[in-house]
C-alpha cells in the first residue's frame, strides 16, 4: 500500500495554520501562541516577545509581560538542546521532566567537579548551604538581580579557579553558576529584567519546582505535541530539536504511534496519528519573524520552506537563523532594525506584488508594535548586518 502524499504546498499550509501565523489562525493568549510551536526560543530576550507578537490576534508587550511575570502562564526553562526556551505553564512540567532534569543534574555534577578540583574544600554541603542562603535572601528581599544576591550572600562572592595549571586557566565567581543551578532545578525563575523587554539582565524570585512527571511519559507528551505542530517530520528532526538520544526519540515516537506519509521528494516522514488529511489553505499571509524563531528552527531539514541558496545570508556560522521574511509558508527574505528604529527588509526571491504589499504592511505593523525599542539579535547574520549598515 502506498503512503499518503503530503506535498510541499500542504506542509506550508499546515505551517501557516498550526504555527498561528495566518491571520485567521492567530492565538488569543500568549500561552496558546507558545503551545502552537511547543516552545518559544528565549536565548535572546526579544525573541520571546517578537515570536509571540507574530502569533497573537492583538496585544502589545504588556500582554507578554503579564504572561511572564504576573499570571506566569509563560515560563522560561533551560531545556531542549541545553537552550533557554519559554513554554506555557501547562507544558512546563513535561519539558522539565523530559529534558531539563537531565540538564540540571549534569550542571550540578560539573560544578561539583570544579569545586573539588579547585582545592579550597568546597563540596556538596557547601553548595547546599549556599543555595539555601540564596533562597533565604530572595524570601527576605524579594526579586533580586545576581549582583544583589551576591551582596546579600557572602558565599556567592567566592571565586574558584577553573582548569588550574592549564593554558586556559581562569578564575570565576560562583554567583552565576549557583543561580544557573537553582534555575535549572526549578527553585528560582526569571522575573522582570532591569531594563526594557529587550534586556536579558533579569531579577530572580523564589519558586516551587514543577510537579514530578515520569521522564518517559513526559517525552511522549513532548513528541506528541511536536508532531502535531511540526509534522510531517522525521525522527532525525525530533532528535535534533529535543537533543534527546536516538533511543529516547524512538521510544517516545513508538508510544505516540505516528502515521507515515510520503513527501514530494519520495522520502518518508511522520505525522500525528490520523493526521494524513489535507489541510485547508489559509488566506495569504506575510510574517516578519525574529532571529531564532521556532518556525525557522523547528526541523533539522528545512528544505520545504527555505531555498538552500539563501541559507548563507540568513544563518550565522553556528546555524542560528536571523530575522526572516515569510510569504505563505516560505522564507523569501530577511529584515532588520536600523539604529533610528526603521524596519528594513530585503527579498531574496520574487514572490510577486501581492506579497510585497503584504510584507510592507506587516513591516509597518511590526514597527508600530516595537515603538521606541531597539532590537539587535544576539546572533548576527550576514543579511541582517548588511541591512543595518
Amino acid at each position: 500500500m502506498s503512503l499518503p502524499l503530503v506535498t510541499t504546498a500542504e506542509r506550508r499550509h499546515r505551517l501557516g495554520r498550526r504555527h498561528r501565523l495566518a491571520p485567521s489562525a492567530r492565538a488569543a493568549t500568549v500561552a496558546e501562541a507558545a503551545d502552537s510551536v511547543v516552545a518559544l526560543h528565549a536565548t535572546d530576550a526579544a525573541t520571546v516577545y517578537l515570536s509571540a507578537r507574530a502569533r497573537l490576534t492583538e496585544g502589545g508587550t504588556d500582554a507578554i509581560e503579564r504572561a511572564l511575570y504576573e499570571d506566569v502562564s509563560l515560563v522560561r526553562l533551560l531545556s531542549m538542546r541545553n537552550t533557554l526556551f519559554a513554554v506555557s505553564a501547562g507544558l512546563a512540567p513535561y519539558v522539565d521532566a523530559s529534558t531539563a532534569r537531565a540538564i540540571a543534574a549534569k550542571e550540578r555534577r560539573t560544578l561539583l567537579k570544579h569545586l573539588d578540583e579547585d582545592g579550597q574544600g568546597l563540596d556538596a554541603q557547601w553548595l547546599a548551604r549556599t543555595e539555601a542562603a540564596a533562597l533565604d535572601a530572595l524570601d527576605a528581599h524579594g526579586p533580586s538581580t545576581g549582583s544583589q544576591l551576591s551582596a546579600a550572600v557572602p558565599a556567592l562572592r567566592q571565586k574558584i579557579t577553573i582548569s588550574r595549571g592549564k593554558k586556559y586557566e581562569t578564575e570565576q565567581g560562583v554567583t552565576t553558576r549557583v543561580i544557573r543551578l537553582l534555575a535549572a532545578d526549578g527553585r528560582i525563575r526569571r522575573d522582570r529584567p532591569r531594563g526594557s523587554w529587550t534586556s536579558s539582565q533579569y531579577r530572580w524570585v523564589h519558586t516551587e519546582p514543577w510537579p514530578a512527571v515520569p521522564a518517559a511519559e513526559a517525552r511522549v507528551e513532548i513528541a506528541r505535541r511536536w508532531l502535531r505542530s511540526y509534522g510531517p517530520a522525521t525522527e532525525a528532526d525530533l532528535k535534533w530539536w529535543t537533543g534527546w538520544t536516538l533511543t529516547e526519540v524512538r521510544k517516545a515516537l513508538a508510544a505516540v504511534g505516528p502515521d507515515h506519509v510520503r513527501l514530494e521528494d519520495g522520502s518518508a516522514a511522520l505525522v500525528s496519528p490520523g493526521d494524513t488529511g489535507a489541510e485547508p489553505a489559509p488566506e495569504p499571509w506575510a510574517a516578519l519573524l525574529p532571529a531564532l524563531d521556532p518556525t525557522g528552527m523547528g526541523w533539522a531539514d528545512r528544505g520545504f520552506h527555505l531555498d538552500p541558496a539563501h541559507r548563507s545570508a540568513l544563518f550565522d556560522y553556528a546555524g542560528n537563523i536571523g530575522p526572516t521574511v515569510w510569504w505563505n509558508g516560505e522564507i523569501v527574505g530577511g529584515w532588520a532594525q536600523r539604529s533610528g528604529g526603521e524596519i528594513v527588509w530585503r527579498l531574496l526571491s520574487s514572490p510577486g506584488r501581492a506579497a510585497e504589499r503584504a510584507i510592507t504592511a506587516e513591516a509597518a505593523r511590526l514597527a508600530a508594535w516595537v515603538g521606541g525599542a531597539r532590537i539587535t539579535p544576539r546572533f548576527r547574520t550576514p543579511l541582517e548586518r548588511e541591512l543595518v549598515a
